[in-house]
């Protein structure tokens, strides 16, 4: 699509990390103006009101989802829980409007496998077969001229970028794969629930959902496609006492041994500008890519043996949610790709 000058940004459910996380990119970025910020719960409410970071960054209120008021707007974000974007994509599209979704709602293509692990039935089924997989990595050329976006979940970001190289040039088994993944507490959202609780979350290190995490289907289904065969994945996350940050570690069975593991690396995202190949012998740390849109990559070969080890970290917040969802915004309307989201890991 055409660049345009200013672009006109609505964002539905602002009020979670990822909402406050989509304002603050978007509201740093020199082509975009957020124009309808909206929360059933905070109507009128200003947005320095709830989130301080904010103040002084204009004087936007959260007010109730309209589709007219959206409508006007260039593109739409969805920073909502699962069956939310459902309800209103569709009126959206027809009155011209992109749609950038952040939620689930559009990431699998089967409606039935999304009933399945959401509990409810698919609200748009009509709109799964335009819905484009938000991964610039993997899915850049359609990119541009798609009208509704299905930003990826952030393990399967973690996941996905970890692993494409391996399957993509058909050195390791897709019938062995290990994903050991770790993520900070954000990852949960903002809502009130005691696993989250300081008490419970701090001094702690924990598994969960073994029997099945929500994000499984979504990373079998890229894997299967980028592989080819169904995959067989072992994924198992895990909650550590911080704020924000996926630390993936991957593991699979090496079918040629011998493959330049690092030079594969190198090669595949040689040109990812939101991906950094780290030099032989380094490892990622969360805190290298806190804030911002990067994911770094490792990848060894302990022990010269048959085993391939990945590691893959990323922001949960940015990278594996909002810094993604501006990066596909940048693409679709003709922008440089990282525009709004050159800024520099934070530390301490």
């Amino acid at each position: 699509m055409s660049e345009v000058s200013v672009i006109r940004a609505g964002i539905v459910g602002a009020t979670g990390y990822t909402g406050v996380e989509l304002l603050r990119l978007l509201l740093g970025h020199p082509r975009v103006r957020p124009a309808v910020v909206t929360s059933r719960g905070q109507a009128g409410t200003p947005l320095s009101a709830l989130f301080p970071n904010l103040r002084g960054q204009g004087d936007l209120r959260f007010q109730a989802p309209d589709a007219g008021a959206l409508g006007e707007c260039d593109v739409v974000f969805f920073a909502t829980p699962h069956g939310v974007a459902h309800t209103l994509a569709g009126d959206l599209l027809q009155r011209g409007t992109r749609v950038i979704d952040l939620s689930a709602d559009f990431r699998l293509r089967d409606p039935q496998l999304w009933s399945q692990w959401y509990g409810q039935p698919h609200g748009a089924p009509e709109l799964l077969e335009e819905a484009v997989y938000g991964l610039p990595e993997l899915n850049r050329a359609r990119i541009p001229a798609a009208r509704l976006i299905a930003v990826p979940g952030c393990y399967p970001t973690a996941v996905t970028l970890g692993l494409l190289p391996l399957l993509e040039a058909g050195v390791v088994d897709p019938a062995q794969l290990v994903a050991d993944a770790k993520s900070g507490v954000s990852g949960s959202g903002r809502k009130a629930q005691v696993g989250s609780l300081f008490c419970e979350a701090a001094e702690n290190f924990r598994a969960y959902a073994l029997g099945g995490h929500r994000h499984l289907p979504e990373i079998l289904q890229t894997l299967g496609e980028v592989s080819g065969v169904q995959p067989q994945l072992t994924f198992v996350p895990h909650l550590v006492p911080m704020v924000r940050g996926i630390l993936a570690t991957l593991y699979t069975r090496l079918l040629q041994p011998q493959t330049d593991l690092q030079a594969l690396f190198e090669r595949r995202y040689a040109h990812e500008p939101c991906v950094d190949v780290l030099p032989a012998g380094e490892l990622p740390e969360t805190r290298s890519v806190r804030g911002t849109n990067l994911c770094r990559l490792a990848v060894q070969r302990p022990q010269e043996g048959e085993t391939a080890v990945v590691v893959s970290a990323i922001d949960n917040l940015v990278k594996g949610a909002s810094g993604q969802a501006v990066q596909n915004m940048n693409l679709m309307f003709g922008l440089p790709e990282t525009q709004g989201l050159e800024g520099i890991a934070i530390l301490p």
